[in-house]
């Protein structure tokens, strides 16, 4: 397995690649543009000692005629230390060479570049009379040695240059990269401090880069989500503790009295019915909380059938009429609306809120219950007004309006708008608390069906 990499070393390394790239290119295209220069020099004076062999060497058809002009020539020659001549016949005869240590030179005419002997020549071909295709050929050679030695100094120097740029921009990408990377070593320095006792601790937005301000921005809200359901975790728990607290210290004190001294068969049956009742309640509230974990896992999964509200609720209201008419409530439903979901869950979520409404609405209130176009369901009831700020907190666990515990049975333990909650939310639907002009409602919307 390949060690892995920085991210700051492969910005240094990035930035090293594209400086050596940069340069090298720098370089190359220096290095050609100079060897074209040399060479348009080269042509240019070449060109110039041609045109004046060519007055030398005028009239000149044959080798005899050569013998006259050869003083002037070689005086003309002794002028240019780096030239050179070399004087071929039509028929590849050699006529004159000023040098013997010369090259051999290709028979076609043009500027070519020779090497021999550690030794580099420009050689310019050409007919001394260009008029004529039967006239002798002239040579001319130009030692450019010292040109190439630039280009090859120049081309050490290009690499030279590539490597130390290279280098001393992966040093300063590195101490770049890590400067720019410094928010990102605070930011884990910030999440390894995070612990269950330091959910509080935030990141710096203003502080941050613009490029790194919105992965701030998304860390410390999920840090406050893990405080939130944290604190909501403690909370929980410390409500499960105060609730079978309260039973478990009766099941005690009863069991405890009834076995201070010797009982009659009526007496023990007494204090195990009482027990029972406690256990019961015990066992409600435990399928509560283990209905709630699979909620919270998306572990409820209710079956389909059409269903219509209008005679699920008349079922309901029915059940509920002699304790609404012994408090002297009045039930009401209005309008119809058909859906798909499970019978049983949203009977006990209607259950859930139709309990809640009795057990709030005073004597002589009302409880309506209105089915609206598009599967919406408003269980209103009148009674006491609710703080706004506590309207979201009704479906939370063991949370009561009135801060005053009240023991007794489970659906009153403060689950029962969280399992409603929960159930709504399984069939993909949502549900919210109103309270205005002396009426809270519970707002449900569901999906209509297919």
């Amino acid at each position: 397995m390949m060690p892995r990499v920085s991210l700051g070393g492969r910005l240094a390394l990035l930035f090293a690649v594209c400086t050596a790239a940069v340069s090298l290119t720098a370089g190359l295209l220096f290095s050609r543009a100079s060897e074209r220069h040399f060479i348009e020099l080269d042509q240019q004076l070449l060109n110039g000692r041609l045109s004046l062999m060519r007055t030398l060497l005028e009239g000149v058809t044959r080798p005899a005629d050569l013998a006259s002009r050869l003083p002037a020539l070689r005086n003309e020659l002794s002028h240019q230390a780096d030239l050179a001549l070399r004087i071929r016949g039509a028929d590849g005869a050699l006529w004159f060479d000023s040098r013997n240590d010369l090259p051999d030179t290709p028979s076609h005419t043009g500027l070519t570049t020779l090497h021999a002997d550690g030794v580099d020549y420009r050689s310019l071909c050409i007919q001394l009379d260009e008029g004529s295709p039967d006239s002798a050929q002239l040579t001319l050679l130009l030692d450019i040695t010292h040109h190439q030695h630039f280009l090859q100094g120049m081309q050490r120097l290009i690499w030279l240059t590539v490597g130390l740029s290279a280098l001393a921009t992966a040093l300063l990408g590195a101490w770049a990269a890590r400067r720019g990377l410094r928010p990102l070593r605070q930011m884990g320095e910030v999440a390894a401090r995070v612990n269950a006792r330091s959910l509080t601790t935030r990141l710096p937005v203003a502080q941050m880069p613009e490029e790194l301000a919105e992965l701030a921005t998304t860390v410390n809200a999920m840090l406050q989500r893990l405080d939130d359901a944290f604190q909501r975790l403690s909370a929980f728990s410390a409500d499960i503790a105060h609730e079978l607290r309260t039973p478990l210290s009766n099941l005690l004190t009863h069991t405890q009295v009834t076995l201070t001294r010797p009982r009659s068969l009526d007496e023990y049956r007494e204090a195990l019915h009482g027990n029972l009742e406690e256990l019961q309640w015990m066992a409600q509230l435990v399928n509560d909380m283990l209905y709630l974990a699979k909620a919270d896992h998306g572990l409820l999964m209710p079956n389909r059938e059409a269903l219509d509200l209008a005679v699920e609720l008349d079922a309901l209201l029915e059940y509920y009429a002699p304790l609404a008419e012994d408090a002297e409530v009045r039930l009401v439903r209005e309008g119809e609306a058909r859906l798909e979901g499970d019978r049983h869950m949203l009977r006990r979520a209607l259950s859930n809120l139709l309990d809640n409404a009795l057990r709030f609405t005073s004597q002589g209130g009302e409880i309506r219950v209105s089915l609206q176009p598009g599967a919406h369901i408003v269980v209103a009831n009148t009674g006491p007004a609710i703080e706004p700020a506590v309207l979201p907190r009704l479906f939370d666990r063991f949370y009561r309006a009135d801060p005053a515990r009240r023991e007794g049975s489970s659906e009153h333990a403060g689950l029962g708008l969280a399992i409603t909650r929960s159930i709504i939310q399984a069939h993909g639907g949502s549900i919210r608390a109103e309270c205005a002009q002396g009426w809270t409602r519970f707002v449900i919307e569901l999906p209509e069906m297919l």
